[in-house]
């Protein structure tokens, strides 16, 4: 049988909770991580009418993209929506799992969905995130470096875009004294000994830190490892806001917006003035992106695709970029059939099921 922290492990392989923004609240809201999964219900918001479904299909997990508990809670008494979710789900034994910017940020996730929802091609992330990345210098004998490299690209380290098992090698000479306490690898107690090693670099983004560490320590032949570990300013391309692609052939402005209602089943847009150049390159973001308006027009999208947008936000524009209002909720919808195919395509023994309630709160008349 399956646990619930073996579905939520495999969630945070493809979106490290460290990647979440400082102001979310993913991970494991209710819920015991050890009990076994009779059924998965997935849903962008988690509410009463989320929790009875849950309940009828008999799913004891629900993965929502959005938090039931975004905020502190000081008490549980039912006297909000939020309150009654959270004590209907302890008095059901429903675990919920949020799974929000963290997916948010990655190369494959909400934004992904959005650029195959649109047939976008070429896509990268629109606003690279830096600081993630960490460069992990140790040495190791000659002879050894194959074993010690090889453990550490296993555990994920020297991956640089389309490229793995990367690193940098430059040989030299260490030295050092065995004390008496010491069991040498190499050399023998109280004498000088020298060692032709070789200098091995690797980059690896910061959430394999603690796998990689082992990985390395369990391969290295010494019994002391020496190793440094330096935080990159570099970008991570794999990982930040929002996503940038290209269409396969250009469309006229009005022909796009059309056809963006269709792939994204929308009952209405809300945007600038329609350019009069056609629709090649497009910047898309699920949620609330007015944030990255300044990075679509750094990287000359034709269009923005975001939700949120305010008044003043429209006027940011200045007839250089379409700005495309097309919903928080239908922006991220497409989110459960995210969680469906990871989950389906890792686990065949209950049953996964997408929610049918619309938590949509926006109604349109």
């Amino acid at each position: 049988m399956t646990k619930i922290k073996e579905i939520t492990h495999l969630l945070q392989k493809l979106a490290p909770l460290t990647y979440q923004e400082s102001y979310d609240n993913s991970g494991l809201q209710t819920g015991n991580p050890e009990e076994e999964v009779t059924g998965v219900l997935l849903c962008l918001d988690c509410t009463p009418a989320v929790i009875e479904e849950a309940i009828a299909h008999k799913c004891n997990l629900i993965i929502a993209h959005h938090p039931v508990i975004f905020k502190p809670l000081k008490k549980l008494t039912g006297s909000n929506e939020v309150e009654r979710v959270i004590i209907a789900a302890i008095q059901h034994q429903i675990a919920i799992y949020a799974c929000h910017t963290n997916l948010d940020n990655v190369l494959s996730g909400v934004n992904a969905r959005i650029a195959d929802k649109l047939g976008l091609i070429k896509n990268k992330i629109l606003s690279p995130k830096s600081g993630d990345l960490i460069k992990l210098v140790t040495f190791a004998p000659v002879d050894n470096t194959p074993a010690v490299s090889a453990a550490m690209y296993a555990a994920g380290a020297g991956q640089i875009g389309d490229y793995k098992d990367c690193s940098f090698r430059v040989q030299g000479t260490g030295s050092f004294t065995p004390m008496p306490q010491a069991q040498p690898y190499l050399g023998t107690v109280n004498e000088p000994q020298e060692v032709n090693e070789n200098r091995i670099e690797v980059i690896f983004p910061g959430h394999l830190q603690a796998p990689i560490i082992s990985a390395l320590l369990a391969a290295h032949p010494y019994e002391e490892v020496a190793y440094d570990l330096y935080r990159l300013e570099n970008l991570n391309q794999e990982v930040g806001a929002g996503m940038l692609g290209e269409l396969p052939d250009a469309m006229p402005a009005n022909t796009f917006i059309d056809y963006l209602k269709e792939k994204m089943a929308l009952q209405q847009v809300r945007h600038t003035n329609l350019l009069s150049k056609p629709i090649r390159k497009v910047a898309v973001c699920g949620g609330a992106g007015s944030f990255l308006i300044k990075d679509a027009l750094k990287h000359q999208a034709d269009i923005f695709i975001t939700a949120d947008l305010k008044y003043h936000d429209f006027f940011l524009a200045e007839n250089k970029i379409i700005l495309a209002d097309i919903g928080h909720y239908e922006s991220e919808v497409f989110t459960k059939e995210l969680f469906y195919d990871i989950i389906i395509n890792n686990f065949t023994n209950f049953a996964v099921l997408k929610s049918k309630v619309n938590t949509n709160p926006v109604r349109y008349t």
